[in-house]
């Protein structure tokens, strides 16, 4: 369970990462800023710091910086709006674009 919710957080970070240039500052920071709330999940779980939890929850981490690149990558050929580096941004823009929501 744990390890899902890590990747799932790390997804909008992915996707963020893969809209800028490689070894930026932003790009740095999508890939770090998770980790204090990954940190944060492992005390409030109550998972602990054993060594065998590492692979699990770093593996995690990449699926989902992965993911978010390839959802970024997947969302370009269909995308009718301009693409920004947030996913929340785009799924707005496509809303609108596609006239659910009147302007």
């Amino acid at each position: 369970m744990v390890a899902i919710c890590v990747a799932l957080l790390n997804v909008p970070f992915g996707y963020w990462r893969a809209n800028v240039e490689r070894f930026s500052k932003q790009w740095i920071l999508a890939i770090h800023i998770p980790i204090p709330f990954v940190v944060a999940i492992r005390i409030f779980s109550g998972l602990g710091w054993a060594l065998y939890t590492f692979p699990v929850l770093v593996g995690a981490f990449f699926v989902g910086q992965l993911s978010g690149g390839l959802l970024l990558k997947w969302w370009r050929t269909w995308a009718r709006a301009d693409i920004s580096s947030c996913i929340a941004v785009n799924a707005l823009r496509e809303i609108k674009a596609s006239k659910l929501i009147p302007r």
